[in-house]
């Protein structure tokens, strides 16, 4: 059974504080946490302690993954948020990863970024590569 989604602060026992959209679900007598797009906050700090804003990146920084299960065994600390702030900053990053942009190259295609080509054309380019190179062997 999956129960609905909250906002939340996980603490793992490895020491790494997460913040994402979780949903929990029980198998086979085990409880896990389904996180949505998991994000770690950092707070910036001015010189006079006062807080200027906050750093969002993803947790895992090399996954383009969106969804990740973590056994609630490995959580140490689970943490339901309403700090409108943090959703604010979370919602951004999220809209920013699953719509346009951000770090899943969800770019749109321009000639800058090399050749575009329709298929039929790829493929006859290919095909020539190819006879050329059988063709001097």
């Amino acid at each position: 059974m999956i129960h609905d989604d909250f906002y939340a602060t996980v603490k793992l026992k490895t020491g790494e504080e997460i913040f994402s959209r979780v949903s929990a679900t029980e198998e086979e007598n085990k409880i896990y946490l389904i996180l949505f797009n998991p994000i770690e906050i950092e707070e910036i700090r001015m010189r006079n302690g006062n807080t200027l804003g906050y750093r969002v990146e993803p947790w895992l920084k090399t996954s383009h993954d969106d969804m990740f299960i973590i056994d609630m065994d490995e959580v140490l600390v689970l943490s339901e948020s309403e700090n409108i702030e943090m959703i604010q900053a979370y919602e951004e990053y999220s809209v920013m990863n699953t719509i346009g942009g951000g770090y899943k190259g969800n770019s749109k295609l321009d000639s800058k970024m090399g050749y575009i080509s329709s298929v039929d054309e790829a493929r006859k380019t290919l095909e020539n590569i190819y006879n050329k190179a059988s063709a001097s062997e």
